[in-house]
């Protein structure tokens, strides 16, 4: 597992795919986080809806990084075993997503106002991996593993996302940021968006059962 990630990580950082949610992450830190004060809750909101937006773009650009007569390969020379490449793609992507999610965390200390607390931090880390967990649970399920076609992979990630973040009320992300948003202390928090990161590991499960068992259909 080790091995497949480090080749994982060593085949985006040598494509530059990552490129490109990197830097719509950083522009989405910099609109939403810039110059802000009061509660800290809202702010790191904005720093989850970032990492959201990224981790989808980012695991669907992970999952595609090799062509079918490569991901043959691949699995071949994990054993055969098709399953722990996917495994290591994921774990790539969530080790992708700790990293930003430190610059999630102190950004927007750095560039607002705000009164920190430890509160506030592990709530922070909470919004951030909930959201990290189910935008690559999303890059997962529109991945070159379930559609063979980008077309329909954008249009079916672009779906997911919006009714993720739009549809009132909807666990995890919508109602996490409904939560975030209008309440300021942090608190009373921990406890809702635990369970809300409880979900997000359960999607991000599932979406990885579904994706594994159309790929072993195909393969």
């Amino acid at each position: 597992m080790i091995a497949l990630i480090r080749y994982t990580f060593a085949t985006v950082l040598h494509t530059q795919r990552y490129l490109a949610p990197l830097l719509l992450f950083m522009g989405l830190m910099g609109v939403l986080t810039v110059n802000g004060s009061g509660p800290l809750p809202p702010a790191y909101a904005s720093s989850a809806g970032a990492l959201f937006v990224c981790s989808t773009w980012l695991t669907i650009a992970l999952m595609s990084l090799d062509d079918p007569p490569q991901r043959a390969i691949v699995v071949v020379t994990a054993g055969g075993r098709s399953l722990t490449v996917l495994l290591a793609a994921i774990g790539t992507a969530l080790l992708s997503c700790l990293v930003l999610m430190v610059f999630g965390l102190f950004f927007p200390l750095w560039m607002g106002d705000y009164v920190v607390t430890t509160t506030d931090l592990l709530l922070g880390i909470e919004a951030q991996l909930t959201c990290a967990l189910v935008g690559t649970a999303i890059g997962v399920l529109c991945s070159r593993l379930v559609f063979k076609r980008q077309g329909y992979a954008l249009a079916a990630a672009l779906a997911l996302v919006m009714g993720a973040l739009f549809t009132k009320g909807m666990p995890p992300v919508n109602r996490l940021f409904t939560l975030m948003a209008t309440t300021p202390d942090a608190t009373k928090l921990l406890a809702p968006t635990g369970v809300m990161l409880a979900i997000s590991a359960l999607i991000l499960a599932v979406f990885t059962a579904a994706a594994q068992f159309v790929a072993g259909r195909r393969e």
